[in-house]
């Protein structure tokens, strides 16, 4: 299936952690106009910035914080500018992350811990559906039992931001199970972001792809 969208502008970051050339191709496939850079300026002015991560959490922070990516998506968040998180690139979204004992700093967008899974089975390896809140954006035009491919050890389990601010819309968060409920996705105005792989998910994926273009 063949999908197309506006061409947009899209930086794939790449800070040395992420599945970036299937995140091209993904993208490419619904119309995107697409480039893998860390180039500052590049990353700055795209219309859309999406940040891939694979791996440990601590060590996504750095290398993002190396190449400058942490204040890229402080900056452009601050300017309203569209930022989307793949896996890692979302859990990194958060306020920390702990791995084998080990605790680090996130980016702080959103409160949360990224903490181990607690299932039978881990890694969550494969195809799992999702349960996305009424007006979603981002999983418009899908079906309920879409299923979308996950490779992930470690996620949030709560949600603890509060909406306090009746002028500005509460993030939109969706949930997924394996063991327990965890956050599989979150719209939040100009920061979204995905604990699944869209570019990994099919057409599934390239519709959900779409539908973050589209608000570009």
């Amino acid at each position: 299936m063949e999908l197309s969208a506006a061409a947009k502008k899209v930086v794939v970051f790449d800070y040395g952690f992420g599945n970036v050339r299937s995140a091209e191709r993904a993208l490419a496939r619904v119309g995107a106009e697409v480039e893998i850079t860390r180039d500052f300026d590049k990353a700055m002015n795209a219309d859309g910035l999406l940040v891939p991560g694979v791996g440990a959490f601590a060590a996504c922070m750095r290398g993002l914080r190396a190449a400058r990516g942490d204040w890229i998506v402080d900056r452009r968040l601050s300017g309203g500018r569209p930022v989307m998180g793949i896996c890692v690139g979302m859990q990194i979204l958060f306020t920390r992350g702990i791995e084998h004992g080990v605790e680090a700093e996130g980016l702080e967008e959103w409160p949360g811990t990224v903490a181990p899974l607690e299932a039978d089975v881990v890694p969550h390896m494969g195809w799992n559906t999702v349960e996305a809140p009424a007006g979603s954006e981002l999983f418009a035009g899908l079906d309920a039992d879409a299923r979308f491919y996950f490779v992930h050890s470690y996620a949030v389990h709560e949600w603890t931001q509060e909406a306090n601010n009746p002028v500005i819309a509460a993030p939109k968060v969706t949930w997924a199970t394996h063991g327990r409920p965890f956050v599989a996705a979150v719209e939040n105005g100009a920061l979204w972001a995905t604990q699944f792989h869209p570019e990994k998910s099919g057409d599934a994926g390239a519709q959900l792809l779409t539908n973050w273009i589209g608000t570009l």
